[in-house]
């Protein structure tokens, strides 16, 4: 028998085992989940910690769309702010994206830096995307073969100048390289020649709207299942606003061609008649649509159209959100949201009468198939012991002061929100807890040299590499 220091046995009345809730008794060894038992197993020499009732035992959550923007632009987002945002949020595994760092991942050496960047400060498990961009077309398998979990692509322009996008023959060039590696790519989908913003668009929320319409985000769509069509490419599309391309999704999912689709909690719980003037906080590229859209959005949650929800967390600095005084049109498009995903979606849901279990595998299994991250999302043996207790009538009050992304201003500031992450284990190991100490006072600084409430330990995350399982 293993000694008490390595064996640790969790106990819930409702566990998330095999797409279910039930009692059972989570044994862990060496950060691993060794088995999954009867809620009333007692195993001699293990430390015994017990869920209380009011709260559920779920998987570590999966964020396969995370923009952490370190090395070159740090003061946006680094490693070690975002990782406790996600742990703090429950989140145990997050895929960074390839642009808004210096350099962007587009190449074996970039990726090289930006993992040295992470190896020190990560809290939590880290993989990452590698980017198709017009100068790397033709040179993907060296970013492939060091341990990139797939290609990101834009078909409109990124925001950043050292990240192009790619046009229709590009994308159709960079799917056939894809296919030939094995490996998927993953799309930003909005056609530019259907796109009008043309600089100053003025604080009213309507003339941004209208510039990004639904009509960019179809006309892009539908060039992506034409290519993933022809070239047998896994394509996933990314942050999906417009509900009324689910039905040319599943009709593609139905024909057979290797689609996923995903949307964001910022989709799925804010609406375009509800945003103030000058809030551009609330910008984000393809835009929040209005009530109807995101009525429907939740249609494609219920009915498994859409694959994964996930946060699109893509911070900056507040005087870049609040560029041109809150005019739309100047202002650095993004929403910050790592840390209250579940929280916000789970509050629309319950709203909704929609059930825990069903809006659960989008946070979980679903971002992890996404990505192909072996073992993440999953409470079963062999899996790392990736965990979280979550208070699902916890009142969560979110004040963008105390959240412990980097920089203070959130879309979600002053929602008033039900359910929040009490416990987070990463690799068997207690990270985050509320109950180790008193709330933190407003303000408290996290992501440089301050301390961050409710953790424990230093940085324990690991880099994850899509040639190495997950669960290795």
């Amino acid at each position: 028998m293993a000694s008490s220091e390595s064996l640790t046995i969790i106990r819930a009345a409702r566990t998330w085992v095999d797409g279910a809730f039930r009692p059972a008794a989570v044994l862990i060894r060496d950060g691993r989940i060794a088995d999954v038992l009867d809620a009333r197993a007692k195993v001699s020499g293990a430390e015994k910690i017990d869920v209380p009732d009011d709260a559920v035992l779920l998987p570590g959550l999966v964020d396969s769309h995370v923009h952490v923007n370190e090395p070159g632009r740090t003061e946006w987002e680094g490693f070690r702010s975002a990782t406790l945002a996600a742990a703090a949020g429950g989140v145990t595994t997050i895929v960074d994206m390839p642009l808004n760092s210096l350099p962007p991942t587009t190449a074996a050496e970039a990726l090289a830096v930006k993992r040295a960047a992470a190896a020190p400060s990560a809290f939590i498990d880290v993989g990452f995307w590698g980017g198709a961009v017009p100068e790397n077309l033709g040179r993907l398998a060296p970013l492939h073969e060091a341990g990139v979990f797939g290609f990101k692509c834009f078909l409109s322009p990124s925001g950043v100048d050292e990240f192009g996008h790619l046009d229709r023959a590009q994308l159709g060039e960079a799917m056939e390289e894809i296919a030939a590696l094995g490996s998927r790519i993953i799309v930003h989908a909005e056609d530019p020649a259907l796109l009008h913003d043309n600089g100053a668009l003025g604080r009213g929320y309507d003339a941004f709207l209208q510039s990004r319409p639904a009509e960019s985000e179809a006309s892009a769509i539908h060039s992506v299942i034409d290519e993933a069509r022809r070239t047998g490419t896994r394509a996933h599309i990314l942050h999906l606003s417009d509900a009324h391309s689910l039905p040319a999704i599943r009709a593609a999912k139905a024909e057979g061609i290797a689609l996923t689709v995903e949307t964001c909690p910022h989709y799925l719980t804010i609406i375009a008649e509800e945003i103030p003037d000058g809030a551009s906080e609330f910008k984000c590229c393809p835009p929040i649509r209005g009530s109807a859209n995101r009525h429907l959005l939740w249609e494609g949650v219920v009915d498994g159209t859409i694959d994964a929800i996930v946060s699109d967390h893509s911070p900056s600095t507040v005087d870049l959100k609040r560029a041109g005084g809150g005019d739309f049109g100047l202002a650095w498009g993004g929403i910050a949201g790592l840390q209250v995903g579940l929280s916000a979606v789970w509050t629309e849901a319950r709203g909704r009468g929609i059930p825990l279990e069903r809006i659960l595998p989008l946070f979980t299994t679903g971002p992890a198939a996404v990505a192909g991250i072996a073992g993440a999302g999953v409470i079963e043996i062999g899996a790392p012991a990736h965990l979280m207790a979550f208070g699902i009538d916890d009142p969560l009050l979110i004040d963008a002061k105390r959240l412990l992304h980097k920089n203070p201003i959130t879309a979600y500031d002053h929602r008033q929100l039900t359910g929040r992450a009490r416990r987070t284990w990463l690799h068997g190991l207690s990270i985050y807890d509320i109950a180790s100490s008193e709330e933190a006072a407003p303000g408290a600084a996290v992501g440089g040299a301050g301390e961050a409430p409710h953790f424990r330990g230093a940085p324990g995350g690991r880099l994850l590499s899509a040639q190495v399982p997950a669960s290795a």
